[in-house]
C-alpha cells in the first residue's frame, strides 16, 4: 500500500495532499493574474479552466498522477481561492479612489472570508435541483468537465499556455520598460480626436476576448457605439466642446466624452440592466425553495454524498451574525439597529443574488457578479447615510465586498459541481475543497490590492479599476447629492430595455461598453476578431483546444509581470 497520506480513500484518489498543495499553488497563480485584469477591464473571468489544464500538466506531466476525480478536486480548490479576485476588486478600489484607504484590512479580510464560507453554504442545497433535476448546461463546467476526460490534451494545452505566458510576459515587459503602452493609430490616419483612436497594448486583453469568444460582442457594441456613432453625431450637431473650452476644462476630448457624458450613462445601464435581471430571476427563486423543501425530505442511496440541507439553516444564521459584527466593528458610529438592518438585507442578498447568478451561468455562461454587487453597495450606503460620510462609506463597502465573495463562491462551486457531475466527483468532497480554497483568497487579494495601490494608484490611467470607479462615483453621488440624475436614468432605461430582450447580460455588457476607457475596447476588439476568424477558418475545436490555453497564458504572463513591476517599484523607492 503507498504511504501517501489519502484524506479520501478509495480506488480514485480524489480529495489528497498533492491535489489540495497544488490547487493552493494554482489558486494564488491564478488569483493575481485574474485579480490584475479585473482592475484593468472591469470584469472578471472564470478560473477553474485555466486550473483543470495548469492541474493536469502538473499532477499528471510532472507528477504521473492519473485520477480524473483528483486533478477535479484541484481545480475545484484552485477557482475557490480566485473567488474572492473579482469579488473584492469589485468594491474595496473604491475606498481607495475616495481616499479612505486608512480602513480595518484585517477585519475586512476576515468579513470576505466568512462572506465566502457563507456563500457556499447557501447554494450547496441547491445543487441538486439546480444539476440533477433541471439539468442546466453550466458550459464552463462542462468546458473544464472535457479537459478532464482528455488526459493526453491536458497536457498538451498546459505547454501552450505556459507558450503564452512567456510571449505576453516578454512583451508586457519590453512595454513597461520603454514606456511604449499606447500606439496612436488615430493620428497616424488622421481620425478625429472625438473618435479616440488610441489603442492599448496589452496581449492581456487580447487574451480576455478571446476566451470570452462572441460572448464579449455585446462589450465592442457598447464602446463603438459611444466613439464611432455617438461622439461623430454630437460633433456634427456641433454638441461638443471646443479646444478652448477644453483647455479651461484641463481634459482631452477623449477624457470629456468618458467623464461628463458615456461614463455616467454606462454606470445607470449597470443598474438597470442588474435590476431588470433580478425581476425576470424571481421566479427562480420560487424554485429554489421549492428545491429545498423536496431536497429535505428526500432520502436516497446517494444522500451520504451530498451536503446536509442543515448547511443551509446554519448558514442563514451565521450570515446574519457575521454581518451583524462585521457592521458593528466596521465604525463605531454603528448602532445595533441600523447593524441588524444591513445584516438582514446582506443575508438576504447574499442567498437571493447567489440563486440568481448560479441560474444565470447554468444557462448562459454569464455572470452578472458586478452589477448585483453595485445595487448591493449603493443600498448599504443608503441604509448607513445617518452617518458620517466616512464611516457609511467604510461600514457600507465592507459588507458589500464580503457579499460580493459570497456571491462569487456560490456560482464557481455550482460551476465546479458541474464539472464533478461530469466525471463522477463526489459533492461532498467537493463542498470540502471550496471551503478550504475560501480562506486563502482574501488574503492574497488584500496584499495586492495595497501593493498595486501604492505602485501605481487605483483608479489611475494603469490600474483604472473600473468597477470600483463606477461605485465610488455611485457613493459620492448619494452622499454628496450631486448626481447626474438625468444622465443616470437615461442609462437605467437604456440597460433595462436592453437586459429585457432575452440576451443575457446585454445590459450590463454594453454599459461596461460605455464605462471603460475606448483604447481598452479596441485592444479588446482585436481578440474577439481573432476568435471569430479561427472559429471560422481552423474550426471551433481548433480555439477550445489550442488558441483558449494560449489565450489563457496571454493572460497570466502579463499580470505576472505587472504585479512584479509594482513590487520592484516599491522595494527600489
Amino acid at each position: 500500500m503507498s504511504k501517501e497520506r489519502i484524506i479520501r480513500r478509495g480506488p480514485y484518489p480524489e480529495l489528497t495532499v498533492p491535489a489540495v498543495v497544488v490547487g493552493y499553488i494554482l489558486g494564488s497563480l491564478i488569483t493575481v493574474s485574474i485579480g490584475y485584469a479585473c482592475l484593468i477591464l472591469g470584469f472578471s473571468i472564470e478560473g477553474s479552466e485555466l486550473a483543470a489544464i495548469l492541474g493536469f500538466g502538473i499532477l499528471r506531466g510532472v507528477m504521473g498522477r492519473s485520477s480524473i476525480v483528483e486533478n477535479n478536486i484541484n481545480q475545484t480548490l484552485a477557482s475557490a481561492v480566485n473567488g474572492a479576485s473579482g469579488g473584492m476588486m469589485f468594491t474595496v478600489p473604491a475606498l481607495f479612489i475616495l481616499g479612505h484607504s486608512d480602513f480595518n484590512p484585517v477585519l475586512l479580510v476576515f468579513a470576505c472570508i466568512a462572506g465566502g464560507i457563507l456563500g457556499i453554504a447557501f447554494i450547496i442545497p441547491l445543487r441538486k435541483q439546480m444539476i440533477d433535476y433541471e439539468r442546466l448546461s453550466y458550459p464552463g463546467g462542462l468546458a473544464v468537465a472535457t479537459i478532464l476526460k482528455s488526459p493526453g490534451a491536458g497536457v498538451h494545452k498546459a505547454l501552450l499556455l505556459l507558450g503564452g505566458i512567456a510571449v505576453s510576459g516578454a512583451v508586457h515587459f519590453a512595454s513597461r520598460s520603454t514606456a511604449v503602452e499606447y500606439w496612436n493609430l488615430g493620428s497616424l490616419i488622421r481620425m478625429p480626436d472625438y473618435m479616440n483612436g488610441i489603442w492599448y497594448i496589452s496581449l492581456m486583453t487580447i487574451g480576455v476576448a478571446f476566451i470570452a469568444g462572441k460572448g464579449g460582442f455585446c462589450f465592442l457594441i457598447g464602446g463603438f457605439t459611444c466613439y464611432w456613432i455617438l461622439a461623430p453625431v454630437l460633433h456634427q450637431m456641433h454638441l461638443l466642446p471646443g479646444p478652448a473650452e477644453l483647455e479651461t476644462l484641463g481634459k482631452t476630448m477623449p477624457d470629456y466624452l468618458r467623464t461628463e457624458l458615456f461614463r455616467p450613462v454606462g454606470i445607470g445601464m449597470l443598474v438597470g440592466g442588474a435590476l431588470t435581471g433580478i425581476a425576470f430571476a424571481l421566479p427562480l427563486i420560487v424554485s429554489a425553495v421549492r428545491s429545498m423543501q423536496k431536497a429535505a425530505g428526500a432520502k436516497t442511496a446517494h444522500s451520504k454524498d451530498e451536503m446536509p440541507i442543515r448547511l443551509l439553516y446554519i448558514g442563514v444564521a451565521a450570515a446574519m451574525v457575521v454581518l451583524f459584527l462585521i457592521a458593528l466593528l466596521s465604525t463605531k458610529e454603528m448602532g445595533i439597529l441600523r447593524g441588524a438592518i444591513i445584516a438582514l438585507f446582506g443575508t438576504v442578498w447574499i442567498w437571493m443574488a447567489g440563486v440568481i447568478l448560479s441560474e444565470c451561468a447554468g444557462r448562459t455562461n454569464w455572470n452578472p457578479l458586478s452589477g448585483m454587487t453595485l445595487i448591493a453597495v449603493t443600498i448599504m450606503i443608503v441604509i448607513c447615510s445617518g452617518l458620517a460620510d466616512k464611516a457609511a462609506i467604510i461600514a457600507s463597502v465592507m459588507v458589500g465586498a464580503a457579499a460580493c465573495v459570497a456571491m462569487a463562491q456560490a456560482t464557481d462551486l455550482m460551476q465546479d459541481l458541474k464539472t464533478g457531475y461530469m466525471v463522477g466527483a463526489t459533492p461532498r468532497i467537493q463542498g470540502y475543497a471550496q471551503f478550504l480554497g475560501s480562506a486563502l483568497g482574501p488574503v492574497l487579494v488584500m496584499v495586492m490590492i495595497f501593493v498595486l495601490h501604492r505602485a501605481y494608484g487605483l483608479g489611475s490611467e494603469k490600474l483604472p479599476a473600473p468597477q470600483g470607479q463606477a461605485l465610488a462615483s455611485m457613493i459620492t453621488g448619494i452622499l454628496g447629492g450631486d448626481i447626474p440624475v438625468q444622465k443616470y436614468i437615461a442609462g437605467a432605461g437604456l440597460g433595462a430595455v436592453l437586459s429585457a430582450s432575452g440576451i443575457g447580460g446585454l445590459g450590463i455588457l454594453v454599459g461596461l461598453g460605455f464605462y471603460l476607457p475606448f483604447n481598452i475596447v479596441l485592444t479588446y476588439a482585436v481578440g474577439t476578431g481573432l476568435r471569430f476568424l479561427t472559429d471560422w477558418i481552423k474550426g471551433k475545436r481548433f480555439s477550445e483546444e489550442v488558441g483558449i490555453p494560449v489565450a489563457a497564458g496571454l493572460i497570466v504572463g502579463e499580470a505576472l509581470v505587472g504585479v512584479g513591476f509594482a513590487l520592484y517599484s516599491i522595494f527600489t523607492a
